[in-house]
């Protein structure tokens, strides 16, 4: 991804889809929206709006594996919407293992609400958006502790 590079993260439900945004330069990412399924299907008008506002250079979609790493029904299905946007966008998809982003998101979401920070309940769709940021921070993550010595990112 190119150093001043914009991604999208994903975190992909039966229901709804968490989406953040993130920069390459920070390695940082920021919960977006979260778009309900419209017949069981993504958005697909809300999500050709966000890629021409954001422009990102690559998409990053977690994969959620059981316990045990191992795939299970959603993995596929994660599988198959990563398939989706790369055909539908031609934006570079990268995939990573969700393995309790859920789980981190709400902690951090209670943990907003406890400090004061965040001042009204927690919908499942923040869960969401929040999930999709921990999916994506750890992908950015992984980019910047693979950067090449005397790479400054």
């Amino acid at each position: 991804m190119p150093d001043d590079g914009v991604a999208l993260g994903f975190d992909y439900g039966k229901r709804r889809v968490g989406i953040a945004v993130g920069s390459h330069v920070t390695g940082s990412a920021r919960p977006l929206t979260t778009l309900e399924h419209r017949a069981g299907m993504p958005d697909w008008a809300a999500l050709d709006a966000l890629m021409a506002e954001w422009q990102p250079t690559a998409l990053v979609v977690g994969l959620p594996l059981n316990a045990a790493g191992e795939t299970q029904k959603m993995t596929n299905r994660a599988r198959n919407f990563s398939e989706e946007i790369w055909g539908r966008y031609r934006v570079t998809v990268h995939t990573v293992d969700e393995r309790y982003t859920t789980i981190e998101a709400g902690e951090r979401l209670r943990t907003a609400r406890a400090t004061g920070s965040r001042g009204k309940r927690i919908a499942k769709g923040d869960i969401d958006a929040m999930a999709a940021q921990t999916i994506l921070e750890s992908w950015l993550t992984g980019q910047l502790d693979s950067a090449p010595a005397g790479d400054h990112r």
